[in-house]
């Protein structure tokens, strides 16, 4: 038995599917690097997205502080004492306080633990010991 027939100009098939090999290759190390190079720059815009979440979030804080403060001083200019004028406030915030926990509260006893996935995997578990799955 001689060379294998050459194609494509004296090369052979082999040399051929060596080549094709090489170029997916290429072309799948091109798409991962660009891949990552679009992550890169999808983690650095989600970064600074953050931030800005994070020092508006701080600001309105500030803000709503003033606001509180101006709410008082309201009060003060429509004749009560400064300490009358800033208590109501304070209890007003501790009664929104108060209504938010509970609400809170009332959300946090409505999670319980995750029925379905607990049967499934107690049902795997069986299946695996080779019990009979309990079908309820």
């Amino acid at each position: 038995m001689g060379r294998p027939p050459a194609v494509d100009g004296g090369r052979t098939l082999g040399q051929l599917v060596a080549d094709a090999s090489s170029d997916l290759s290429s072309i799948l190390r091109s798409e991962v690097a660009l891949a990552k190079a679009e992550l890169k720059a999808d983690v650095k815009a989600a970064a600074i997205g953050g931030a800005m979440f994070a020092v508006a979030g701080v600001v309105a804080f500030l803000a709503l502080i003033l606001l509180l403060i101006a709410a008082a001083y309201g009060l003060v200019a429509a004749g009560l004492s400064p300490w009358l004028a800033f208590l109501i406030v304070a209890v007003v915030l501790l009664i929104i306080t108060g209504v938010l926990a509970l609400v809170g509260k009332s959300q946090i006893g409505r999670a319980g633990p995750p029925e379905r996935t607990v049967r499934t995997t107690k049902e795997t578990v069986n299946t695996l010991k080779g019990i009979k799955p309990h079908t309820p």
